[in-house]
């Protein structure tokens, strides 16, 4: 199978940016100036954790401020929200984050996410030392990640021997008793839980375990309590991004977090999470590639998390092979046996619901993760409400994708002329219009693929009389006999042949041409149900019932047929009672056929 066409677009938004030279290295911390400013990684987890990355991605850094909210999140288990809030506060400041910002009055930080907050976060995690204690937070950082993580050491101690204006705002935490205790073993845990390494893979795995309500989506372990989710969430939004988190919010639309590390987490709720890492910051702190990769994510993918509410329910509603699901065409034996074991190359996708990048990638990964050989695959859009644009981007570049790995690709169910189509026709322009395939139906959609696989055969139109299916198993004497009772007859395009409600007076047995059965909506349209060629019989029902039409049969181009008349068949009874039973069996194995192909298709549908 090809590559994602996900995959792809994080690949050339990396390609794009990594010219992208502005910014310095963060250098009050001296060991930071060690970096390499042409690392830049990509990652994006998805909250059933498939992982997407390109560049650097696994290159360690230090986490840095990316800490704050995790480590404010296991004080919220710690401690509940109420004794939280009495020490650390959740308005934003719009100050830089190593601001002094405490409240008049109470001293308390205004937030988790400045330095004053951040501090008094790690001072209210539990343990019987500060080891025990620090041990915790990076226990913590390990099952977000799902990996063993360290500590740089000389990261910790450079951080350590200047953090001079840290240890002030400690100091300022202890006169206010928002620390109750010393705060320099305090500050070294901080100091310690800012140097974790982690990497840009692990970053987005840590926003993936927050989209999916604080279970690691590929170990299964909760990591934080569902109810304080949303808590983290919060501040992440309004002050994540510190000076910088109004325009972040308006313009990316994401809860996010920045460290001067150069790594930037951020989290579509319910949905995916990202990781970027580039170590050139703006003058506010942030990564300057990582802020333009989020923005772009954010436009390209239409993740700000104010559009409309997107539902869990899981974009494909069922997921059918050629063998699974039955066409309207009623084929000859042939035909049958040469189809018979190449259904399964043919994969059928219902889809449903609103159709956006987070709703669409898992339907390509299921795409492109089929082991089997494909030949065909069919998306459904019947029951889908709507497809934004990033979406339809998504659809386009598997199209693509398929086509250049030989595999066809069709649509059906669209709105004919729905923005979707326009995006896609577009986009093959003219030179390629032939990869757009579209049918009214899945069925539809499944003829074709099914008269793909014919080839030739799938336009053969004649079919001998002795040949005829329903005469399988006679003598030829005995064809003889039946063949001397049957009538010649044609008919033009577009000529009925009966009309649904008509007195049944014949079948028909279809030697060449084609022919449909349609019925009479309440709607006033017609519907197809049926298409016959040639080799099959048709108008059985109503003279086995001896009931009206059911059906309006119409031949689609010239038909030849041989008409039994009705008086006929019953005088069979008289004069050749056993070739009228094996007539009659002939009917009964093929309606059995036709209902075990039903049974069939009704399990396929609720696997």
């Amino acid at each position: 199978m090809p590559s994602s066409p996900v995959q792809d677009y994080i690949e050339a938004i990396h390609a794009d940016l990594a010219d992208e030279d502005s910014g310095l290295l963060a250098d009050y911390i001296p060991e930071l100036t060690r970096a390499d400013p042409e690392w830049f990684g990509i990652a994006i987890a998805t909250a059933d954790g498939a992982v997407y990355e390109t560049g650097h991605s696994r290159q360690p850094f230090t986490i840095q401020s990316i800490s704050k909210p995790f480590v404010y999140g296991l004080a919220l288990e710690d401690h509940g929200r109420s004794d939280v809030f009495r020490r650390i506060g959740v308005e934003p400041t719009g100050d830089a984050f190593n601001s002094i910002s405490l409240e008049s009055r109470s001293g308390r930080p205004f937030n988790p996410m400045i330095n004053a907050g951040a501090i008094a976060t790690t001072g209210l995690v539990q343990g019987r030392s500060h080891e025990v204690r620090f041990q915790r937070i990076l226990d913590l950082f390990q099952r977000y990640c799902g990996s063993p993580l360290s500590v740089d050491e000389a990261v910790y101690e450079s951080e350590s021997r200047t953090g001079h204006r840290n240890r002030a705002i400690g100091h300022m935490l202890r006169n206010f008793n928002v620390l109750e205790d010393n705060p320099a073993p305090v500050l070294e845990n901080y100091f310690r839980q800012c140097s974790i390494l982690v990497t840009c893979r692990d970053l987005a795995m840590i926003g993936a375990t927050l989209a999916n309500g604080g279970v690691q989506p590929i170990t299964g372990e909760p990591v934080l309590r569902g109810e304080y989710v949303e808590s983290v969430l919060s501040v992440m939004a309004s002050c994540g991004m510190y000076d910088f988190a109004g325009e972040w919010i308006y313009r990316v639309g994401l809860p996010a977090k920045s460290g001067v590390g150069g790594g930037i987490v951020a989290v579509l709720p319910g949905q995916l999470g990202i990781g970027v890492f580039s170590p050139l910051l703006d003058d506010r702190g942030n990564s300057v590639r990582g802020i333009r990769v989020c923005q772009r994510l954010s436009l390209d993918l239409n993740l700000h998390f104010l559009n409309s509410p997107r539902s869990r329910r899981p974009a494909i509603r069922h997921r059918l092979t050629g063998a699974d699901m039955r066409t309207r065409v009623q084929r000859p034996a042939r035909q049958r046996d040469a189809l018979a074991g190449l259904g399964a190359t043919i994969r059928i996708y219902q889809l449903q619901g609103s159709l956006s990048f987070p709703a669409t990638e898992p339907v390509l990964r299921e795409v492109l993760g089929e082991g089997l050989p494909v030949q065909f695959v069919v998306l459904d859009l019947a029951h889908v409400c709507s497809i934004d644009t990033s979406a339809s981007r998504l659809l386009f570049e598997l199209l693509i994708q398929l086509s250049t790995a030989g595999i066809r690709m069709a649509f059906s169910g669209a709105r004919p002329h729905s923005a979707f189509r326009r995006y896609c026709l577009s986009h093959l322009g003219p030179e390629r219009q032939e990869l757009w395939l579209h049918f009214c139906d899945a069925r539809d959609a499944l003829e074709w693929c099914e008269d793909q696989i014919l080839g030739d055969a799938a336009t053969c139109d004649h079919c001998s009389p002795c040949d005829l299916e329903l005469l399988a198993g006679f003598h030829p004497s005995e064809k003889d006999s039946i063949l001397e009772l049957m009538r010649p007859c044609s008919f033009d395009a577009a000529e009925t042949v009966f009309r649904e409600g008509d007195a049944a007076d014949a079948l028909f047995f279809l030697i060449s041409g084609r022919a449909d059965a349609r019925i009479l909506l309440p709607s006033g349209e017609q519907q197809t149900v049926a298409r016959f060629r040639p080799g099959v019989v048709f108008g059985e029902m109503a003279v086995i019932e001896d009931a009206p039409r059911s059906a309006t049969v119409i031949a689609v181009d010239v038909c030849s047929c041989l008409r039994l008349p009705l008086e006929d068949f019953r005088r069979l009874a008289e004069t050749h009672p056993a070739i009228r039973m094996r007539l009659l069996e002939n009917f009964l194995v093929a309606f059995s056929r036709d209902r075990r192909s039903a049974n069939c298709e009704v399990a396929a549908l609720h696997r």
